[in-house]
């Protein structure tokens, strides 16, 4: 019999909040968290525009000697899993450390340290560099560092599939239950690339928006008007256990994880297949792992990242899985509040999904103005919605074609 696997635990750094009852409520109120980039001058670049996270202390929750050492896409990571921890109620020193383990997803890691040592190096001609330098850039180190501090010893793995990351995280996460290797995994997916050569590069590949008069609202998923991505920061968390583990312990269980799903296209390095292939392949089997029909999902999270093909492709995917029902189907992108969280939008959107299930209400895609014939689906414009949601679906798809599906549910003890 497969075993089952459920969440007892969420933690959340984003552009709209700390913490996941401040990030919830900011999201079904549609506030957005997308303005001119504050974290350097950038004066110049074609795109100005980001959804930053704001308010964060990392002191809060890190030393100050090891804030000093890391870059912020760990202090992100080691934040929210904190929460995530608390939340849980583990007491992870009465746990075997040898069971308890750690899957982290990141697309480019340190990359703003990188930039800002190269800027220093070109501007000085010193070749001086920290002694920190490699462990803030290391990709890894981020979940190195949440098993030192917790004294982990289970299994350790970092995934970086782009957009797709945090979601595969929390997959291979899963796996390591599945498999027997752990009772508990911690998933988390984190990135802050805010630098003058991640905002560039993003424009060569025109992928984001350069509505830098109107920051607001310059995400707008499925909206005639979007035109590209806006860059987001941030992190998500959540612990997963066995069932029979969570119940040992009498554990508080938020939702439970029925399916996840990875396939690749063999396509483009950056755009989706033209048919929706992968994407269609990726939600079906997902589907098909859970045991569930089409008609038993009640919310999508969808990818959504304001891209004129990415959701277009989507919607065209989504309706050739669901068939009519996905025109009843409520389809977010919560992407306008948040901008686009690259490795962290995988785990902070499954959150999401946990919440929708939870409260039963259907955060909104905000600034969606005006409809797009090639986007036609229902994607909750503007204002949260009151839904009967007991199972969510949540799609993280990726350069590269890295397409990754997770599923929810309420949790039922006795099923």
């Amino acid at each position: 019999m497969r075993e089952r696997i459920v969440i007892t635990g969420m933690g959340a750094v984003t552009p709209i909040g700390i913490g996941v009852a401040e990030y919830w409520r900011a999201l079904v109120g549609g506030k957005g968290g997308v303005g001119r980039i504050t974290r350097f001058p950038p004066d110049g670049l074609p795109c100005q525009i980001g959804a930053e996270v704001k308010g964060f202390a990392p002191e809060d929750y890190l030393s100050k000697k090891l804030v000093k050492e890391t870059d912020p896409f760990a202090h992100y990571a080691i934040a929210a899993m904190q929460m995530a921890i608390q939340e849980s109620g583990l007491d992870l020193s009465a746990e075997d450390p040898y069971r308890v383990g750690v899957a982290l997803g990141t697309s480019i890691g340190g990359i703003a340290s990188i930039a800002a040592a190269q800027d220093r190096i070109t501007r000085t001609g010193s070749l001086r560099l920290s002694p920190h330098f490699i462990t803030k850039m290391l990709g890894n180190l981020a979940a190195t560092h949440i098993a030192i501090i917790y004294g982990l010893k289970g299994p350790s793995v970092t995934v970086s599939t782009a957009c797709a990351s945090g979601g595969d995280a929390v997959g291979v996460a899963a796996m390591f239950l599945q498999l027997g290797e752990a009772d508990v995994m911690i998933a988390a997916g984190t990135e802050s690339l805010f630098c003058t050569l991640v905002i560039a590069g993003l424009h060569a590949t025109r992928a984001v928006s350069t509505n830098n008069k109107e920051p607001e609202k310059a995400c707008r998923p499925f909206d005639r008007r979007r035109d590209g991505m806006v860059l987001g920061e941030g992190g998500g968390a959540i612990v997963l256990e066995t069932l029979a583990h969570a119940r040992k312990r009498g554990a508080p269980v938020q939702a439970e994880l029925l399916a996840y799903a990875n396939c690749g296209e063999g396509y483009h390095i950056t755009a989706p297949a033209p048919d929706g292939s992968g994407e269609i392949r990726c939600m079906q089997r997902a589907l098909e792992k859970a045991g569930l029909s089409p008609g038993d999902v009640d919310y999508i999270n969808a990818h959504g990242t304001s891209t004129p093909l990415g959701d277009k492709i989507e919607t065209l995917a989504i309706k050739s899985v669901f068939g009519p029902r996905a025109y009843r189907i409520p389809v977010s992108s919560t992407k306008g509040a948040t901008g686009h969280l690259m490795g962290a939008g995988g785990v902070v959107e499954l959150i999401t999904c946990v919440k929708a299930v939870q409260e039963k209400l259907v955060p909104p895609t905000i600034n969606y103005e005006e409809p797009d014939p090639e986007c036609d689906l229902d994607y909750v414009p503007n204002r949260a919605r009151r839904a009967e949601v007991r199972i969510a679906m949540s799609n993280a798809f990726g350069f590269g074609g890295q397409n990754a599906c997770l599923i929810v549910g309420e949790f039922s003890p006795g099923s």
